[in-house]
């Protein structure tokens, strides 16, 4: 049975671990040839021999412009085409705007933005020419909402989910048949989570209670499962969404509505 990315072409980033990790595995199980990368060269080199051929492994910060044009052009190379980009690879480091030090705030931005930036722009180039594809950019519900002690990661988030739309509407109004769109979580059952509990929990000199506190500020009470994600990254990136771009989409526990 062919599934539901059948022959087309994605390339993730951050796929060592968390949610990039669950989208190379969904995207894989429908049908698609995935180009995983991330800076941590053991956990990618993993998952890549896990799914198989003809998934492949490719090292990359995201912060590397140069680094980015040459996976780009080895995965069109290879494949002939590129049909899907999840910017996926992010860092966060608590702070509020009095204790949160520049240099965090810097790094965050280079990976959240500048690493989402610099993939959307590579990727534009190689989808043009195949008539289009999908972009789908990794936010946060810490782009659409406050956390006091998360400035530089509510920044970065934000930057992320505006840039979005700017390339939604920007590869729309030039007929490429290129979509954007960007997904806000909450807090997922993820590395980057449980450093965030740990970090908590030494503040409160108790990491289960760090962890149980996050629970108790999502509304179904609990925290999110990649999987949660990487069904609304599967989705997006196959034709079933081909009328959405620019679109943020909360997955969050009804954090947002309340």
């Amino acid at each position: 049975m062919n599934g539901r990315v059948h022959g087309k072409v994605a390339l993730i980033t951050g796929a060592a671990s968390g949610i990039g990790k669950a989208c190379a595995r969904h995207l894989a199980r429908e049908g698609a040839t995935v180009v995983l990368t991330d800076r941590d060269a053991g956990g990618g080199a993993a998952i890549a021999s896990e799914l198989g051929p003809p998934h492949v492994f490719r090292r990359l910060d995201v912060t590397d412009e140069p680094g980015w044009a040459v996976v780009v052009d080895e995965t069109v190379a290879a494949h002939g085409r590129l049909d899907i980009l999840v910017n996926s690879a992010g860092i966060g480091v608590m702070g509020n705007v009095e204790t949160a030090t520049l240099e965090d705030f810097r790094r965050m931005y280079a990976v959240n933005v500048e690493g989402t930036f610099l993939g959307c722009r590579a990727a534009i180039g190689a989808m043009k020419p195949g008539g289009g594809g999908s972009i789908i950019n990794l936010s946060s519900v810490a782009g659409l909402i406050g956390v006091p002690d998360l400035a530089g990661y509510c920044a970065s988030k934000g930057a992320v989910r505006m840039l979005s739309k700017s390339i939604a509407l920007h590869c729309a109004r030039a007929g490429y048949g290129i979509r954007c769109n960007s997904i806000h979580p909450s807090f997922i059952d993820t590395p980057m989570v449980d450093a965030m509990a740990a970090e908590m929990g030494a503040a409160m000199g108790d990491a289960a209670k760090a962890r149980a506190a996050l629970e108790r500020a999502v509304p179904l009470r609990r925290l999110g499962h990649v999987d949660d994600i990487a069904s609304l990254v599967v989705y997006l990136a196959s034709d079933e969404s081909r009328f959405m771009t620019g679109a943020e989409l909360p997955v969050d526990g009804g954090l947002t509505a309340q």
